[in-house]
């Protein structure tokens, strides 16, 4: 019985964090990280300030861990890449994935890009660096000429470009997603056929 009781509580309190971070996360994009205290977040969210303080100490460590949560299938996906052979089936499982990943990760994209400055001082701007070249070493063949090694890193900023671009475009999400993936898809095999 005891250890039902214990698996509850783990969720629950897996759930606080999630909620706390998405919270943060609306606050951010509503008046800015500056603006944002810790004391909004908790009231936002109708918790005590030591509540908040039980799983987050400041407004950075908030961020740092939605970062780390919502980049992890990146950093997996990095490792699955290298262990790949650099063939155009692989590049286009790298960029498929790549785009899942990022839907899954947008409202924490435009936080980055709306606070481009507080990135840069918070530890995500260099963590988030790391990710983008290490994306960058399992897309482009070492060997291949220049043109082609840019056709490679353009898909990957098509991806990122797409999150912010299209959603002034009408149309379904889903779709949009869609074409993006398609034109990203379309960079990696011209790469591929001049390799």
């Amino acid at each position: 019985m005891g250890g039902t009781m214990d698996g509850t509580k783990q969720r629950r309190r897996g759930n606080t964090r999630q909620r706390i971070q998405d919270v943060a996360l609306e606050l951010f994009a509503e008046q800015g990280y500056e603006k944002t205290s810790l004391r909004e977040i908790a009231e936002r969210l109708e918790v005590t300030k030591a509540a908040l303080y039980y799983h987050f100490k400041t407004k950075e460590e908030i961020i740092v861990s939605l970062f780390e949560d919502l980049t992890q299938p990146i950093e997996d996906l990095i490792e699955w890449g290298k262990q790949q052979p650099h063939t155009l089936e692989t590049k286009q499982e790298i960029v498929r994935r790549y785009s899942e990943t990022l839907t899954g990760a947008a409202p924490l994209f435009r936080f980055m890009q709306e606070n481009q400055a507080t990135v840069r001082e918070l530890s995500i701007g260099e963590m988030f660096k790391n990710r983008m070249l290490g994306m960058r070493d399992i897309i482009i063949d070492p060997d291949a000429d220049l043109v082609d090694q840019v056709r490679c890193i353009s898909a990957l900023f098509t991806m990122h470009a797409g999150m912010f671009v299209l959603k002034d475009l009408e149309g379904d999400p889903e779709e949009k997603r869609k074409a993006v993936l398609e034109v990203a898809t379309d960079l990696i095999t011209q790469a591929h056929k001049g390799a």
